[in-house]
């Protein structure tokens, strides 16, 4: 039986100047399940929907429902004005089965995530949003993975010189996966994110 073929990340990480949060999925679905060349880019994925409420307190504020699509243009702006980075927590994956789920995705090639951070270094918060970037991140930094909707610190070495002890110190959250195979409602969800903006 031949191996399953190496994929590897379609995306370049979206890093705005002035990123104060960094959101690490997985790895994106395969390319026919994208209704846009961007993060989460599943009509069925609710993560702009839960951004939607959070700050329009409309749910398809990114949607354009008729054409079963987001917004690319209308989320990118938002993010960047928002603060807000994204990549995922691998580079290069196997898909062990024909399907977007993480219990059959293989991570061939890590995310060198410090070197992400330190290309924004407002960044203070590390959020995951998938059960397989939650153990990658633990594992790079050798700390617990946080319980849903809660974050641990993590530490890691600073390139700034006017840090006191020449380390950094970031938040480290869990969130609910935004995909709808998670079993909580849209609303509960993004009352969980809606934490790491208060």
């Amino acid at each position: 039986m031949n191996a399953r073929p190496v994929e590897r990340h379609p995306f370049e990480p979206f890093l705005p100047a002035g990123a104060q949060m960094l959101f690490l999925g997985s790895f994106p679905p395969q390319p026919h399940r994208w209704c846009m060349p961007f993060y989460y880019p599943n009509w069925i994925n609710d993560f702009w929907r839960i951004m939607g409420l959070i700050h329009f307190g409309d749910k398809d504020h990114f949607c354009l429902t008729p054409e079963k699509r987001f917004d690319e243009q209308s989320i990118r702006q938002f993010c960047t004005d928002a603060g807000l980075a994204f990549y995922d927590t691998a580079c290069e994956v196997r898909r062990l089965r024909d399907n977007a789920s993480d219990a059959y995705l293989e991570v061939v090639t890590p995310t060198d995530i410090p070197a992400i951070l330190r290309r924004i270094p407002k960044c203070q918060a590390l959020i995951t949003t998938g059960e397989k970037a939650n153990s990658v991140v633990a594992e790079r930094f050798r700390c617990p993975v946080p319980a849903v909707g809660k974050y641990v610190e993590i530490v890691m070495e600073s390139i700034r010189s006017d840090s006191p002890d020449n380390v950094r110190r970031l938040r480290f959250w869990r969130m609910p996966s935004s995909s709808r195979a998670y079993p909580l409602p849209l609303e509960r969800k993004a009352e969980m994110y809606r934490r790491l903006f208060i």
